[in-house]
């Protein structure tokens, strides 16, 4: 949480300079009461002096009593309404007390809003993950996703306030993945009827883009942007998609998962009947209706869907608190989550073509698409070396340079093995593995999408269990058997 800040505004020649830094001067002593004391002196003095009403919020929020917070905090706004430190003052108040669509309101009525307060909302919520509060990252992450991209539909009935143009890369199987999405939703009257003249507009921009030989990405145009640029890359529709009993199944046995993971190098455990039946269809019907699948810098028609930018629902996040708990000595305390995220694919991916490693101490990997909608029950999982990335390698080099990744491997005799997909399995492994997708062929449809969910945990620098274990090491991506859970080995008659 960003400090509580006085302001000192001593301007006006009405305002007492030396009343308002004796008050600066007690809250910053801890003596609270006598601070709201010289507050009110101020304000009584220059009753339309914001810089007074934010300090008199501030000492409220530090005596416990946010409600009056809010109200002087607003009155701040009214008096200034480009009052940044009152603004942020108000959103950390409102977050508190779980009142985001409030702070949603705040933001996206103002038409002066600039880059350094949407960045400000980012690194709350980033904040907020690192101190172990979900529920606050949950809360800023959905306020920065309303501002960034929200839509005539999408937080409220009129558009927000725009502090910069959306990035507007046009890619065939993204435009393609909204139409089939628009219509899905369209279906179950979850959006109107002027969706279909947008759907129109859509089908003829990938006319337009196949007839000059395009697939992507390009630049949006000024026909694209009149034809759909209200929609393409924001927000229509999120689902509401609320807390459950318990997310994770009664099926495994998270003692036996950390024993594998922690004894048996390098650190991959395959969990199947993840999560409860209840959560997963509530899982898969969120992935399904929001539409937040707005990342399309990616190869082969993958799309992703982030964190930050609409993927968050309290769900999710219970999701990644309880598999905290539930695993105290791999996860714990120690190893706060640092991000969240999903990735759809079309029917087809090729193998081998996203080999990389992460940023984070533990790796958490699982799959929602019903397991008949893969065409290969031998592949369309995930695909682990059992090499973790050197340690002086920058995160560029280990994520995303395939020419210097695939070189390295095959030095290191790196052998790939590979973990079928089926429904409702995770992968917890350690995320300095290189690893990658497998090759999928999957059904066609909108609701055969390969949908994978990623959640990271910790830094790499403080993973203490798997740290250079495989990295260099003889016979490395032969790790043994203790990777298969038992229920993955129940499951082998039925090739999964």
């Amino acid at each position: 949480m960003e400090p509580l800040s006085i302001a000192t505004d001593t301007s006006r020649p009405h305002l007492s300079a030396e009343l308002l830094a004796q008050a600066n001067k007690l809250f910053r002593a801890g003596r609270l009461d006598e601070a709201h004391a010289g507050y009110l002196k101020v304000v009584e003095i220059a009753p339309d002096d914001p810089s007074a009403h934010n300090n008199l919020g501030c000492v409220r929020q530090e005596q416990g009593d946010p409600e009056g917070a809010v109200t002087f905090y607003r009155e701040a706004l009214r008096l200034a309404p480009r009052l940044r430190v009152a603004r942020h003052n108000l959103t950390t108040c409102l977050v508190r007390l779980g009142r985001s669509d409030e702070c949603i309101d705040l933001w996206c009525a103002d038409d002066l809003l600039d880059a350094d307060d949407v960045a400000w909302l980012d690194r709350q919520s980033w904040l907020a993950l690192l101190a172990h509060d979900l529920s606050a990252a949950d809360e800023y992450a959905r306020v920065h996703a309303a501002v960034r991209l929200g839509s005539a539909w999408y937080p409220r009935s009129s558009p927000p306030s725009r502090t910069a143009p959306l990035e507007s890369r046009l890619t065939i199987p993204k435009l393609r993945h909204d139409m089939e999405q628009f219509r899905y939703l369209q279906r179950r009257a979850l959006l109107g009827e002027e969706f279909t003249d947008i759907i129109t507009a859509y089908q003829e921009t990938i006319s337009r883009l196949e007839s000059a030989g395009e697939q992507g990405p390009v630049p949006m145009d000024a026909i694209a942007q009149r034809a759909i640029g209200h929609v393409y890359g924001r927000i229509v529709y999120v689902r509401d998609t609320p807390r459950v009993p318990r997310a994770l199944s009664d099926a495994w046995d998270a003692v036996e998962v950390e024993n594998r993971y922690i004894d048996q190098p390098p650190g991959v455990v395959v969990i199947d009947d993840f999560l409860s039946s209840e959560a997963l269809g509530s899982l898969q019907s969120f992935c399904l209706e929001s539409t937040v699948w707005n990342g399309n810098r990616y190869a082969h028609g993958r799309l992703g869907a982030f964190f930050r930018d609409g993927f968050t629902c309290p769900f999710l996040l219970q999701i990644a608190e309880e598999v905290r708990d539930a695993l105290p000595r791999v996860i714990g305390k120690r190893h706060p989550l640092r991000q969240l995220w999903a990735f759809k694919n079309e029917s087809d991916f090729p193998a081998d073509s996203n080999t990389h490693a992460d940023f984070a101490a533990v790796n958490l990997n699982f799959w929602i698409t019903p397991t008949d909608a893969n065409l290969d029950t031998e592949s369309g999982g995930l695909v682990v070396y059992g090499v973790d990335a050197p340690p002086d390698w920058d995160f560029a080099t280990y994520n995303s340079r395939r020419e210097v990744i695939e070189p390295y491997l095959r030095q290191q005799h790196a052998k790939p093995f590979r973990i079928p997909y089926r429904q409702n399995r995770a992968i917890l492994f350690n995320s300095d593995l290189f690893h990658g997708t497998d090759g999928l062929h999957f059904r066609p449809g909108f609701e055969n999408r390969r949908v994978n969910i990623t959640m990271l945990y910790g830094e790499r620098a403080d993973d203490e269990i798997h740290r250079g274990t495989s990295h260099a090491s003889p016979g490395a991506g032969r790790p043994s058997a203790a990777w298969r859970s038992p229920v993955f080995t129940r499951h082998r008659g039925d090739r999964p």
